[in-house]
């Protein structure tokens, strides 16, 4: 909670339009405000097709069972079960947009997951699910359980949460293979149903609706609508007599089922001169379909390989290539690389495999393939030996190399390569939309010997990761890169790795491991004589000092990579270090140094033109100008820290300003716009997920609102403080909202309450040696006594 005094600082919780859910979660009491309505977009419940066709009476059937007073009773679970391609997902799908739309029924609204049952490389489990879900109403991460088990007991509170408040939720479970898939994430509460789609039968206890292929008249209906809806109802092969016996003919040699309709049909919508008895010539041949196929496969492999068999040299080696990419969807610049084809040809040849339903259009110009199309695809015999080999060691290339040009757009000491992004956020923009991608490609290229790409991309997204908090990934790829240069015995690799590790450790407030982690780096810089290592590893190690309240230990470490990175002509580094510094001194209330020491990082980083750095500086003296009393150079201080950040995009650094620039503005009793600053930082922590920015942010919105009178509000924001501190371990933090709600309680004369507090904060500021703090509140319990 940087910024506030001892005496200072706490935290609430109000409901607007919400759901409260309060639960006790790893033996430890939180509280979180849940979305009042899931709306499909947030959890990826797919858009319903345009057409759809002969499944009137299966719609009826599982809407009778969602009904709230519905005629077929409410049902916990029913299960919908069928071959490859026959429409479980598009059935549950249109079910539920219409269910959706009836009035009263599912005002929560409704969470769904694809399980990937039957793809071994996405197949996600009970408590991938969970997690993903959890997170998708805002349960924040650190109190998401590890174990299946107490993620279906959480998960359940959630939903019990939803239902005590009448928000009834629909809940979509797709695509799943086993039952140990789906049985963590029922809820035990008929009143929250659930559908279920498999290819399999499963034992869950569930209304079984199992799902057969479309009767003939159906089928071909399906065919003549999307025809019709692609091309136009004055499409002659809609109205030419002979033209039917043919459709028929189709939907037989089809199966009747839906995926492999969709494709014939979408065919005939590509090439309006295609006539359907020609096509139905080309079924004909059973080899394609028969071709190492269980039966319940057929349909489907036929579908897909008629419409492999369709196309081009160019656009059937695509559609082989496109599985090689690891992650959910794929650019048309980075397909370009992975096919080694001229961009403007890449981006026709995707048209075309669009056009054939083999490849989907999420968002404009970003490809992916439905999972058993990525499964067919990958099954096809490749045009030569080495062509996936290849095009995989391309695409990983090209992921390293462009990740490497964005790097250089935030790293401050280097000079931007413009080549590829033309500013900073068009790097941090290509970044965002490949995240995944990128992820995906750092951890899979192990497995396909490319072990560099994996320690190369560890460390071109050091800095974003930072940037956009993404710590666990980061973790993970640090992890794995630091363990791939140890098997190679490459020291300086393994260390640079830690050293990644040991920052995302701190900001995870995981600080004895991120203290290990610093210290391991310092020991691999001395063996190898790496002296400018060696400083930033000095430097890393105070930061995760500083957090454990071992000050004194800060201050030499920051001094000692201060002294190295002079002694280099490392003028950045040096900035670096007198900005820690000088966070280090505060602490120790060694105040006019920290001016010093902060002004000097300013002066430093400004001249190196590096404006994250400067702005951090300048947020720093203002903490400092502040403890002197200089209040109105600390406002203009904290209000450029605020330009900075907003110029350049960083979030976290917005609200960290905003939080300073209220308790700038407290000091020179401007209290109604220190309100709104401590409200604006707890609006974006709320956004980021920054729980120990939300504790902050509440605890300095209660001192605002005590100032002004307002106890009431005062007290509970300085309870949610204190309960946030609990949850996350934070003593010290615990301790200042302990004292702060003492004050609040005094101030409406609950003195009994506030003298319950003050004793909580002496024991919290004692175990945490904070001497100083401790005798402040003792000196409040005193006062009550006299």
């Amino acid at each position: 909670m940087s910024g506030t005094s001892p005496d200072e600082a706490g935290v609430s919780n109000r409901i607007a339009d919400g759901v409260f859910f309060h639960a006790v979660v790893m033996g430890r009491d939180i509280q979180v405000t849940l979305p009042a309505e899931i709306r499909p977009a947030l959890t990826g419940l797919p858009r319903p097709a345009a057409v759809f066709t002969g499944r009137d009476r299966q719609v009826d059937a599982l809407l009778r069972g969602l009904a709230p007073d519905g005629a077929g009773g409410t049902l916990l679970v029913s299960a919908v079960a069928g071959m490859a391609g026959v429409g479980k997902t598009e059935l549950v799908v249109q079910t539920a947009y219409r269910a959706l739309r009836e009035p009263g029924w599912f005002p929560g609204g409704v969470l769904f997951v694809d399980m990937f049952g039957y793809d071994q490389e996405r197949r996600l489990s009970a408590g991938d699910a969970l997690l993903g879900w959890l997170q998708a109403i805002g349960i924040p991460g650190e109190h998401i359980p590890t174990a299946v088990q107490d993620r279906t007991r959480l998960w359940r509170s959630v939903l019990d949460a939803y239902t005590r408040q009448d928000r009834r939720l629909l809940l979509i479970v797709d695509n799943a293979a086993t039952e140990d898939q789906v049985t963590p994430l029922l809820p035990t509460d008929d009143r929250v149903p659930v559908l279920v789609t498999s290819r399999h039968t499963l034992d869950i206890d569930a209304r079984l609706h199992d799902l057969t292929v479309l009767d003939p008249a159906p089928a071909v209906a399906l065919i003549r609508e999307v025809i019709a809806h692609r091309r136009g109802i004055e499409d002659p092969r809609l109205h030419v007599p002979g033209q039917q016996p043919a459709m028929t003919d189709l939907a037989n040699l089809c199966a009747g089922l839906p995926l492999a309709l969709r494709v014939v049909a979408a065919l005939l919508a590509d090439r309006p001169h295609l006539h359907p008895a020609a096509l139905a010539d080309r079924l004909r041949d059973g080899q394609a379909r028969l071709d190492g196929l269980s039966r319940q496969q057929v349909a489907v492999r036929a579908a897909f390989d008629l419409s492999y068999q369709h196309l081009t040299d160019d656009q059937a080696q695509l559609y082989r290539l496109l599985p090689v990419n690891p992650g959910p969807d794929i650019a048309t610049d980075t397909t370009t690389a992975l096919a080694d084809l001229p961009a403007g040809r890449v981006a026709v040849l995707l048209e075309d495999l669009h056009r054939a339903h083999l490849v989907d259009e999420p968002v404009a110009d970003r490809w992916r393939m439905h999972d058993l199309v990525r499964l067919h695809a990958a099954d096809q015999p490749a045009g030569s030996r080495d062509e996936t080999r290849t095009a995989r060691q391309r695409l990983f290339t090209h992921y390293l190399h462009t990740a490497r040009t964005a790097d250089s757009h935030l790293t401050p000491t280097d000079r931007p390569d413009t080549t590829r992004f033309a500013s900073r956020q068009d790097a941090l923009a290509w970044l965002d939309a490949e995240y995944d991608n990128l992820i995906n490609v750092c951890t899979s290229a192990p497995t396909h010997n490319l072990p560099h790409i994996t320690t190369g991309l560890a460390s071109a997204l050091a800095r974003f990761l930072d940037f956009r908090r993404h710590f666990t990934d980061w973790i993970t790829i640090a992890t794995t890169a630091r363990d791939i240069h140890r098997r190679r015995g490459d020291r300086q690799g393994e260390g640079q790795a830690w050293n990644d590790l040991g920052n995302a450790f701190r900001q995870v407030r995981r600080f004895d491991e991120a203290i290990a982690a610093h210290t391991t780096v310092l020991e691999i810089c001395q063996q190898l004589g790496d002296r400018h290592h060696e400083g930033m590893a000095w430097n890393n190690l105070g930061l995760a000092f500083r957090q454990v309240r071992r000050f004194d230990e800060a201050i030499v470490a920051h001094a000692t990579a201060r002294d190295i990175h002079r002694q280099l002509g490392d003028r950045h580094g040096e900035g670096m270090a007198w900005n820690n510094l000088g966070l280090a001194l505060i602490e120790v209330r060694r105040f006019d140094e920290a001016i010093v020491a902060h002004a000097t990082a300013r002066d430093i980083y400004h001249q190196l033109g590096d404006r994250h750095g400067e702005g951090m500086a300048w947020n720093n003296l203002g903490l400092a100008l502040v403890e002197v009393g200089r209040f109105d150079e600390a406002i203009v201080a904290h209000a450029t820290v605020l330009e900075i950040c907003q110029q350049l995009g960083d979030r976290h650094g917005e609200g960290t300003a905003w939080n300073n620039l209220g308790l700038a503005f407290r000091q020179v009793g401007r209290f109604d716009e220190a309100i709104v600053a401590h409200a604006t930082d707890l609006k974006i922590c709320q956004q980021l997920g920054d729980r120990h920015g939300e504790g902050a942010a509440w605890g300095n919105l209660g001192l605002a609102f005590r100032q002004v009178g307002r106890f009431d509000e005062a007290i509970v924001a300085h309870a949610i403080d204190l309960e946030i501190c609990q949850q996350l371990g934070d003593r010290h933090g615990g301790g200042i909202a302990w004292g702060s709600l003492g004050l609040a309680l005094a101030e409406v004369r609950r003195f009994g309450e506030a003298r319950s507090c003050w004793e909580q904060a002496v024991e919290a500021f004692t175990g945490t040696g904070d001497a100083e703090s401790a005798a402040q509140f003792r000196a409040f319990l005193e006062g009550l006594e006299s």
